[in-house]
């Protein structure tokens, strides 16, 4: 599985906190977990490093005034900073933006009207120092392309990720890939699919492949009776994603993770590396 050619990133928090007994209530959501538990964060993050992660995203998907309050600025630099202190110097922390509204209701996205909390966002990872800046699991591709241009306008590296939805009924591919275009054009360097069912992503990456762009995809596990993830039985559930994301690299992606529903065990599984406890790694 592994490449020397594919760039790996990390896995979700947000779904690996509420594993880990953390709760993540409201709109907050992950960001909770910034003044509850940030030792839980940073051991996320030394997880997804250990695994083989060499990209790793900072807690920042909920870090806005209109989701944490008036401390909004203050919690998105100390993701930054947790993130960065948690894994190994030379791998890149990603700052995210997430939409405005709910992911899953492009019909709520406020498109242009966002732009003044895009580029607000945008500026304050800036300057806590990211590597780069993901924006995130946008299903509206008005809103994609103006985060986008709120992310580059600070100078620093963007990539986008689009997502289908749950059911795969929120972008059809080609809507996808017209999405990915404009949000090329507007100066992202890569594009992704994420947080689209792992057994329904190889059509949206197929039609990335067809952009002059970095292409790539970090898929949630789907449904729980896929057996992909969402249960202790992880290292099976790895397998499965490990296998189907060998079907989006065999299509031209250089760019791999995880998204919700998947963990540790799943980026190491796209590293190449042998299950935890196989007789030739012990874990430690």
């Amino acid at each position: 599985m592994n490449s020397a050619n594919v760039v790996l990133l990390d896995g979700p928090i947000g779904t690996e906190l509420a594993v880990r007994g953390v709760a993540t209530p409201g709109l907050a959501w992950s960001a909770c977990a910034l003044d509850r538990a940030p030792e839980v964060v940073a051991q996320i993050h030394r997880d997804y490093a250990a695994a083989g992660a060499t990209v790793h995203t900072a807690n920042t998907f909920r870090t806005r005034r209109r989701t944490v309050g008036p401390r909004w600025e203050e919690l998105a630099r100390r993701a930054v900073d947790i993130a960065r202190a948690s894994v190994p110097t030379g791998h890149r922390v990603a700052g995210s933006m997430g939409p405005i509204e709910d992911c899953y209701r492009p019909d709520l996205s406020p498109g242009q009207g966002g732009r003044t909390e895009h580029a607000a966002l945008a500026e304050v990872l800036a300057g806590a120092g990211v590597d780069l800046l993901l924006c995130e699991t946008f299903a509206s591709p008005a809103e994609s392309v103006v985060a986008v241009e709120e992310a580059v306008r600070t100078g620093v590296e963007t990539w986008v990720a689009l997502t289908a939805g749950p059911d795969a009924l929120l972008l059809d591919p080609a809507g996808m890939r017209d999405a990915a275009r404009a949000c090329i054009h507007a100066g992202a360097t890569a594009v992704l699919v994420n947080c689209t069912p792992a057994s329904r992503t190889l059509a949206y990456v197929g039609a990335l492949s067809a952009l002059d762009s970095m292409f790539g995809a970090y898929a949630n596990a789907g449904e729980a009776d896929e057996g992909i993830g969402w249960s202790t039985r992880a290292e099976e559930g790895a397998d499965r994603y490990a296998a189907i994301a060998r079907s989006w690299i065999a299509a031209g992606a250089t760019i791999v993770g995880g998204c919700c529903g998947t963990g540790p065990a799943h980026i190491r599984r796209l590293a190449g590396r042998p299950r935890l406890g196989a007789p030739d790694e012990q874990p430690r």
